[in-house]
């Protein structure tokens, strides 16, 4: 990742209370050497899945998933928190995650219609992470009135 990218979210995983815990796990790329996408695909997604804990609920980011606002996002994180249920968000390489995986995932979520670099779809995921926490808490981060669409 690059620095700027690297920077930006520890200083975000920084701001999180001890009792809202965000971690980031990164998993190795498969190395492209000639070597065809869905081996890739297969080879990222068991790494994938090894660094996701049993039982969390899977949000694959994927390009086609659901659009949400940040107030919706703030209200299942809420409705997740207050489950117990532990969510892994799950971030594709340089193809994106493999159709398995997303199929596994019990949401497909869209950060932007605009295709991100993996390193700013990382920024803006623990950013928005941030400012869902700081919606459920009444944070200052956050101050624009939160509406929720349907």
């Amino acid at each position: 990742m690059p620095a700027w990218a690297e920077r930006a979210v520890e200083d975000y995983l920084a701001r999180f209370p001890r009792d809202f815990e965000v971690a980031l796990k990164q998993v190795r790329p498969e190395p492209r050497r000639e070597q065809p996408v869905a081996h890739c695909l297969r080879a990222e997604q068991l790494r994938l899945r090894a660094a996701a804990p049993p039982g969390d609920r899977l949000v694959a980011l994927d390009e086609r998933g659901v659009d949400w606002t940040t107030g919706q996002l703030a209200q299942h994180i809420g409705r997740w928190r207050d489950a117990s249920e532990h969510v892994s968000f799950l971030i594709g390489g340089a193809d994106g995650l493999s159709e398995q995986l997303k199929s596994q995932a019990q949401l497909r979520l869209r950060l932007s219609s605009l295709t991100l670099p993996h390193a700013l779809a990382r920024v803006v995921l623990v950013e928005q992470l941030y400012r869902a926490w700081s919606i459920l808490t009444n944070h200052p981060y956050h101050r624009a009135e939160v509406t929720s669409r349907s």
